[in-house]
């Protein structure tokens, strides 16, 4: 446990450069007093760390001193700090061997890699439900090379240019600010950013991608979970929002504005209110408006008024009597 322990402190160092005891204990979940045994011994077995003392001082190792780690490039590096975002270590008391172990990942890599590679956890997110739900749900079928082109765009921060066929509509050249990459439910989505307002695109709908050498225009450091879920149920199915307006019966309003991922409304002259309402997809649109049968009157888009009333002649040729 000890030499697990010494080696992170190493690797503490050697990633963040000085540290106070106080940063250091903290970190490895020890007292100031373990600590201090710990840079003696440290010391003793011939590892170059010393100490500056002053109000800004702290433990620093020598520089050019590095641990070894062989035999691990850099993508396999890149799926064990993946595989150790999900919460399972933390469930079975291994978080502080996880941490270590991280650590050790990072330091393996060339020095061109590391910092790309220490910010993986903040732009990577796999949703804990992923590994619950993998056998009922198929996972998207994404191109290897689509998926490394978004990766690498994602994880040196630079602009992405996209071939997106959305639901419904001809495919598109777009160009965005890429954000983070999020696994849900075995489906992959990039939370990204096009002329500053937020997107979510679905990676299955991605025709082609292309690292531009542009920077991408985004925020050094995010909150990838919690972009996540203030996104999700706006965006859930890749940026696909329907736009429905229809005349609603008053007495059924509030079911549709329950539902709706925004609502606005207007008077109608024949007493019905007008709502014109997103929803996250297609079929939310339809499933909202069919629960309403005849208290609703979808005026566009047409293919919903088209869909709408199939579905009804459908059920109705069921039940010819």
């Amino acid at each position: 446990m000890r030499a697990d322990r010494l080696v992170s402190l190493v690797l503490l160092l050697r990633r963040r450069g000085r540290l106070s005891a106080a940063t250091l204990a903290r970190e490895l979940e020890v007292s100031t007093r373990t600590v201090l045994r710990d840079i003696e011994a440290l010391s003793a077995a011939g590892v170059p760390v010393y100490a500056e003392r002053g109000r800004h001082g702290g433990f620093e190792l020598l520089p050019g001193f590095h641990t070894e780690l062989t035999g691990l490039n850099h993508d396999e590096a890149l799926a064990l700090l993946i595989a150790g975002s999900r919460p399972g270590a933390q469930a079975f008391g291994l978080g502080p061997a996880l941490a270590s172990a991280m650590l050790k990942v990072v330091d393996a890599l060339p020095e061109s890699q590391r910092a790309a590679a220490a910010g993986v956890a903040e732009r990577l997110l796999v949703d804990p439900e992923t590994d619950l739900l993998a056998r009922r749900v198929p996972a998207d079928d994404v191109p290897g090379e689509i998926a490394a082109e978004i990766r690498r765009a994602v994880l040196t921060g630079h602009r992405l240019r996209l071939h997106y066929a959305a639901a419904d509509r001809s495919p598109e050249w777009r160009t965005v600010d890429p954000i983070g990459l999020v696994m849900v439910r075995g489906q992959g989505y990039l939370l990204a950013t096009r002329s500053g307002a937020d997107r979510t695109y679905r990676l299955s709908r991605v025709l082609a991608a292309e690292a531009l050498a542009e920077p991408a225009r985004r925020a050094d450091h995010v909150d990838l979970e919690r972009a996540w879920q203030e996104r999700s149920t706006r965006f859930r199915t890749g940026g696909d929002q329907v736009t429905v307006l229809a005349r609603v019966d008053p007495a059924r309003r509030a079911e549709l504005l329950a539902t709706a991922l925004t609502a606005v409304e207007s008077a109608d002259g024949e007493g019905w209110p007008r709502l014109s309402m997103t929803f996250q997809d297609a079929r939310h649109a339809e499933w909202a408006l069919w629960q309403l049968g005849v208290a609703a009157e979808v005026l566009t888009p047409q293919w919903l008024r088209t869909t709408l009333r199939d579905r009804a002649a459908a059920i109705a040729a069921r039940y010819p009597d």
